[in-house]
């Protein structure tokens, strides 16, 4: 029930958002106009762009699981990561699909259970440090343009605030790393109640703390992909940009979006879309990029949410298959379809039988 109700709440928060982002009119016949006179050879190479970032994801994830001693046969390792890839961007919450992932994983590795478990906890682990690494980086670089930038356009929000949020976000994923690390590496769990809330989910993470740090060559090489896996979908959105013509208009005359400027807007989108907010970030990414597209690069309003929109729209064409691939996959065992409920409760389970590391 309450996952039902939360599950509303954010249906309603996404209708609203679209309503407020796509209520102009003006704005709308903007928008078709710019769509029919984009170049969509750049849509194809957004396309292309994605599918280097679900290359190099399944190329991390493969890194993982080998640590693990699990080796899967392509058709096997390339389904199971695909069919992940579709759920985090169909189920709400965006981590959906690492439970269907686990589940089905746990079917097909019967005797590294815990492995399979550490692999995927570790695969998110990895692809969060390398997201707080690169925003690190690039909102340093351009720190100034971001922060000065006199705002333009009322938005109800200002990239001043974004920033506050961005800050404050870092700070939650900063400090609990710190904090998952400090407990796992003095091996501190014998001072957590046993109830003490995502006490197992702690101890998850530090056998995968302790098992990736004694494979680091590994796990420098999957922290590596993520960048690469980043820094591609930043330039999905890039492409995008460059499909429906984005320049800054500020300038006489309009010239191209300088590339570092425009990637260090995009960390700050994919950082606060990653709040399950709305569903799987709808209308919250068009105004998040037309609030700092805008303010920040000079691009038209219309263009900087059909950016938003148009690039989500290559990621779920990017991800469809994973759809596909779920409707065919068996399970090695299993011999009908599990409710999403039964598979949390199995992985749930087999999360309980992790020990704690020594």
């Amino acid at each position: 029930m309450k996952k039902i109700l939360i599950t509303l709440i954010q249906l309603a928060v996404t209708v609203a958002l679209l309503i407020w982002v796509f209520h102009d009119p003006h704005q709308r016949a903007q928008m078709a106009i710019a769509l029919r006179a984009a170049d969509y050879r750049w849509v194809g190479a957004a396309i292309f762009a994605y599918i280097v970032v679900e290359i190099a994801a399944a190329v991390r994830w493969q890194i993982l699981l080998r640590v693990q001693n699990i080796r899967l046969n392509f058709p096997r390792l390339s389904g199971l990561f695909l069919i992940g890839m579709f759920y985090n961007q169909f189920l709400p919450g965006g981590t959906g699909g690492d439970i269907i992932k686990s589940y089905l994983l746990l079917k097909e590795t019967h005797d590294y259970k815990a492995g399979a478990l550490l692999a995927v906890v570790f695969d998110r682990l990895i692809g969060l440090v390398a997201l707080v690494a690169i925003t690190v980086t690039l909102v340093s670089l351009r720190f100034d343009l971001l922060w000065r930038t006199p705002v333009t356009v009322e938005s109800g929000f200002t990239p001043h605030q974004l920033l506050f949020v961005l800050g404050l976000l870092l700070g939650i994923s900063i400090s609990g790393l710190l904090v998952s690390f400090i407990i796992s590496g003095f091996n501190l769990f014998h001072l957590l109640p046993h109830k003490f809330p995502g006490r197992e989910k702690l101890i998850e993470i530090a056998a995968a703390y302790h098992l990736y740090a004694r494979h680091w060559v590994a796990t420098f090489f999957a922290f590596a992909v993520s960048l690469v896996a980043h820094l591609a979908t930043f330039a999905t959105f890039l492409f995008v940009a460059y499909a429906l013509h984005a320049e800054d208009v500020r300038k006489t005359p309009p010239s191209p979006v300088p590339v570092i400027n425009f990637f260090a807007v995009m960390p700050i989108e994919r950082t606060i879309t990653a709040v399950p907010i709305s569903l799987a970030g709808i209308g919250l990414r068009e105004k998040l990029l037309q609030v700092m597209l805008n303010n920040i690069c000079g691009v038209t309003v219309e263009k900087a949410k059909l950016i938003g929109s148009l690039g989500f729209l290559v990621i779920m064409i990017c991800c469809a298959p994973g759809g596909i691939v779920y409707f065919f996959y068996k399970p090695s065992g299993v011999t009908k379809r599990v409710r999403l409920r039964e598979m949390e409760r199995e992985v749930a389970t087999a999360e309980h039988e992790i020990e704690e590391p020594q």
